[in-house]
């Protein structure tokens, strides 16, 4: 058998579909928003790498320090000879924990990009050569269907990427991760943790402006795959504490009134002067949120680790 499969369990033309409708509903509804995940073009990636190497930007710093330092005992705990992990990108991260496995024997990246599949897994397999990798090529937050392999099996979910996802989301998120466990699997959470305003706010409006960039990148998006008409310079960043919500929202604000027109899709989309499309959520966790999350969706909290700073948590949690 070949160490590394490639199965892909969206159509051809899934990603377009998802944009279309994504675009129609979100700019047609008051407020305005679009989801997150329209960032990341290639442009957007690049954006985003960059952004983890800002001096503001605390989150990917501080979740590596956790696996660096904690990778043994996340290992020892979950005992895991499977590792899923749930948009796995370049799988950079992961490797500290890959490595300190030692009976690993297959690991299963998910991932939307197929490219970002097939070049993690290169590279894995040029430094493993015994490893087996069966990559994905699916929506994570539509339900999975994993391949066979052997267990313990540790499911990972990094970056603090769970964040973006809107509390009912997130509910039924961890109900379909609930689901994939079976006794003695695992799940290892990655989030980011609440602290003061001025640090949450600088980490998503960075000095240098990299994140205003990565911001407006959607409307590239938009404009490339749809036909539409957006004019970058006519919006501004806006990253945005909310309190009550406990998330930080990421907003582009229009600086005058002005029309969108969205040829693939037929639309015309209108914007008062100073009205906002929200681009991003990124929720913010307390331990006893973490807890309570996890024990709804019916896991059971069973670790808990975080950098020497407190700023991030990864937890792992197994089936009831």
């Amino acid at each position: 058998m070949s160490p590394f499969l490639l199965t892909r369990t969206l159509p051809e033309d899934a990603t377009g579909a998802a944009l279309r409708a994504d675009v129609l509903t979100g700019l047609t509804r008051h407020p305005k928003s679009l989801p997150p995940k329209w960032f990341y073009d290639a442009r957007g990636s690049e954006l985003f790498e960059e952004i983890t190497r800002l001096p503001e930007y605390y989150p990917t710093r501080a979740e590596r320090e956790i696996l660096e330092s904690r990778a043994a005992e996340i290992a020892a705990a979950s005992g895991a000879r499977t590792v899923i992990e749930l948009g796995s990108g370049s799988s950079e991260k992961t490797r500290h924990l890959l490595d300190a496995l030692p009976e690993l024997h297959s690991y299963v990246p998910v991932d939307v990009s197929e490219s970002a599949l097939t070049g993690a897994a290169e590279s894995l397999l040029a430094e493993r050569p015994g490893l087996s990798v069966h990559a994905l090529i699916a929506d994570f937050t539509g339900g999975l269907a994993l391949p066979g392999t052997p267990g313990p099996r540790l499911v990972v979910f990094l970056g603090g990427t769970i964040g973006n996802l809107l509390p009912e989301e997130r509910a039924a998120f961890l109900r379909s991760v609930r689901a994939l466990l079976s006794p003695g699997d695992a799940l290892l959470l990655g989030t980011d943790l609440v602290k003061d305003e001025d640090t949450l706010v600088a980490a998503y409006d960075d000095a240098a402006g990299v994140t205003a960039a990565f911001n407006k990148n959607v409307l590239s998006v938009v404009n490339r795959e749809l036909g539409a008409d957006f004019a970058l310079g006519d919006f501004d960043h806006r990253a945005v504490w909310n309190p009550e919500d406990r998330w930080i929202e990421m907003r582009l604000r229009a600086r005058r009134a002005l029309t969108v027109k969205i040829r693939e899709l037929d639309l015309v989309v209108p914007f008062e002067a100073g009205e906002e499309l929200r681009t991003e959520v990124s929720a913010k966790f307390r331990r006893e949120d973490v807890r309570a999350e996890l024990e709804a969706a019916g896991m059971r909290p069973a670790q808990w680790w975080t950098d020497a700073a407190g700023r991030f948590a990864l937890s792992l949690a197994t089936a009831v």
